[in-house]
């Protein structure tokens, strides 16, 4: 599941001009609009740097009543992606509240291996899947801000100096490159580019 944020940016051009909830971005672009205001302007999550868009249709109390209630949750709840756990009675063996039983299919050996591991084979499985997710987690992190850095600065400065060899120095973990790289880019951008790739420059 791709999250979002709760926030996002707006960007006339290179120039920021509005940032924060999206219902109080949607309600200053909406009164921008109100002033004549007719540049292309882009609205950017700022977790993933997806564009956002926004029904601007209406009175302001119109706008902000059209989101009201519909920000993207801070973080999902625990049970957001499990499946429901089959109520039915499954006799011995049943999981408890909480937990899904599907089907796997191991070797002899692994099952002979898991079955001499403290608690049985599911509270080893269980072990063996948390480390493996653990050990995963700073690389998906690293991963994850690299693309809404890239996805960003290909939208907003895919025609500025150095470009090419900022997304090099991105994906090449050079944070020295990339700041020195940025450094003659309208401030806005920049700026907002850095904070993206805070992430993306985490230590490896």
């Amino acid at each position: 599941m791709n999250r979002q944020a709760t926030t996002c940016t707006a960007f006339e051009g290179v120039r920021r001009i509005a940032a924060g909830s999206r219902q109080e971005v949607a309600v200053a672009l909406k009164k921008l609009a109100g002033q004549g205001e007719q540049a292309s302007i882009l609205v950017f999550d700022d977790l993933t740097s997806q564009p956002v868009e926004f029904d601007l249709r209406g009175t302001v109390d119109d706008v902000r009543a059209r989101l009201a209630g519909t920000e993207p949750e801070a973080e999902p709840s625990a049970n957001a992606d499990q499946e429901p756990v089959d109520a039915a009675p499954r006799g011995r063996g049943r999981p408890k509240l909480g937990v899904v039983a599907r089907e796997i299919t191991l070797l002899p050996r692994h099952w002979d291996w898991l079955n001499e591991q403290s608690g049985g084979a599911s509270v080893a499985l269980r072990k063996l899947v948390d480390a493996a997710r653990l050990a995963s987690e700073d690389k998906d992190r690293v991963r994850a801000a690299q693309e809404s850095t890239y996805r960003f600065m290909t939208a907003l400065a895919g025609n500025l100096r150095g470009y090419e060899e900022a997304t090099r120095a991105l994906y090449a973990n050079d944070r020295t490159r990339f700041d020195k790289l940025l450094a003659a880019w309208p401030a806005d951008v920049r700026e907002h580019a850095r904070r993206l790739a805070d992430g993306a420059f985490a230590v490896r």
